[in-house]
């Protein structure tokens, strides 16, 4: 038997997705009305929640970014639409308590000297704390440093909680 025959490869990454980011879904549309309806309404009756959403337009064009409950089933719908799609990981943040959280995050990330590229706020739910979405121009430092400093990340299975 020669090397790799009859095996099977693993195609997850050595991480997996077990890895504390949040997917966020970027979606380009044509900026004209109705179009962020008919993205929106494809997740109606499906049991998947918008827990986030920017929009940034111009124009012609829009790009939608967003977070879903359910990453894998939104993807599929998505898909579905033949929607082109770009999937992004994002770090998902409980802001600390205090007068100016923003001032802790960015304080953390600027001395280990990370980016922030786009943020935006993660809708809540009852009883849980005020959260952000953030993407860094170095997800694992920024997730390390976080960590370090005392910051609770969010996972994508706490998205699944707050839908429920």
């Amino acid at each position: 038997m020669s090397v790799g025959e009859g095996s099977v490869t693993d195609y997850l990454t050595a991480r997996g997705r077990d890895f504390p980011t949040i997917r966020q879904f970027t979606v380009f549309l044509e900026n004209r009305v109705g179009q962020l309806l008919e993205v929106v309404r494809r997740f109606e009756g499906t049991g998947i929640r918008i827990v986030a959403l920017s929009i940034n337009d111009s124009a012609e064009c829009a790009f939608v970014r967003f977070l879903v409950s359910h990453p894998e089933r939104g993807r599929e719908i998505l898909e579905r639409a033949g929607l082109a799609i770009i999937e992004s990981d994002l770090i998902g943040l409980e802001l600390p308590a205090g007068n100016q959280p923003l001032l802790q995050v960015c304080s953390a990330l600027l001395q280990a000297e990370i980016n922030i590229v786009q943020t935006y706020p993660l809708f809540t739910y009852q009883g849980s704390a005020p959260a952000v979405a953030i993407m860094v121009d170095n997800t694992d430092l920024a997730l390390e440093v976080l960590a370090k400093k005392g910051f609770k990340m969010i996972h994508e299975d706490e998205l699944l909680d707050s839908a429920e």
